[in-house]
């Protein structure tokens, strides 16, 4: 079978979101009780538009763009909602939107998730700011269109996740991410994503985050690692410099 990622779904102009991306990796991967989230390891910014091979082994699919690896994906246990914030009200993560840094300085504002330059409708637009109270969580307010699904929820779950990391002044893509969808959101609805940082070692930064319905339920949860980057470098293998 191919495994597409349209255009419409990128992260830098080039790739996918890595957030979209792993979503629809999850959907090939068969999860038990025991192991009801998808880890997705991305190997190469994920090129768009075009067919990528998809294989099975011993529980783990791998898609592939020629002999280039892309990406790894297989069941997991769900994330820990160890040092998770409690949710705040939509109005708070609205208001936090104000502090939005990527309104200054965004590296890549094509993002599905959370780039500036998409028109409403066409990404969710997302504007993680941080939480007043100096608990250093990060929140975004969101409500989904009549589209949404698990690869818009896996979308929605990203970029906060790097922002609350420091994704500001450091760019950044998403390496390796875990997440559960245990129920998608209603469209229409306003709802919160919930972010905060989990650490750092090196170049890599962990960030965890939390999608909330109205009553403050946790609809998905995920964990993620962060890999600084030089932006003008995020490009599929194999592409032309």
């Amino acid at each position: 079978m191919d495994f597409v990622i349209p255009a419409r779904f990128c992260g830098p102009p080039e790739s996918g979101n890595g957030g979209w991306t792993s979503g629809h990796a999850a959907r090939l991967v068969a999860t038990t009780s025991d192991h009801p989230a998808v880890t997705v390891r991305l190997r190469t910014p994920p090129p768009l538009d075009r067919p990528l091979a998809v294989t099975r082994e011993d529980g783990v699919v791998r898609v592939s763009d020629g002999d280039h690896l892309v990406l790894e994906a297989f069941a997991a246990a769900r994330p820990s909602a160890e040092g998770a914030p409690a949710p705040v009200a939509h109005d708070v993560a609205v208001a936090a939107g104000d502090r939005y840094e990527g309104d200054v300085d965004h590296p890549f504002p094509t993002c599905f998730a959370c780039g500036t330059g998409r028109a409403p409708g066409d990404g969710l637009r997302l504007r993680p700011g941080r939480v007043e109270g100096g608990s250093g969580a990060y929140a975004a307010a969101w409500t989904p269109g009549d589209d949404v699904d698990v690869e818009t929820v896996w979308a929605a779950l990203d970029c906060p996740g790097g922002w609350s990391s420091g994704f500001a002044g450091r760019p950044m893509v998403l390496g390796t991410v875990t997440a559960v969808v245990d129920e998608l959101p209603r469209p229409g609805v306003p709802h919160v994503v919930m972010a905060w940082q989990r650490g750092a070692e090196g170049r890599k930064t962990f960030s965890g985050t939390s999608l909330h319905a109205p009553d403050g339920r946790v609809l998905g949860r995920a964990e993620a690692t962060w890999i600084s980057v030089d932006p003008t470098a995020v490009r599929p293998a194999g592409a032309l410099t």
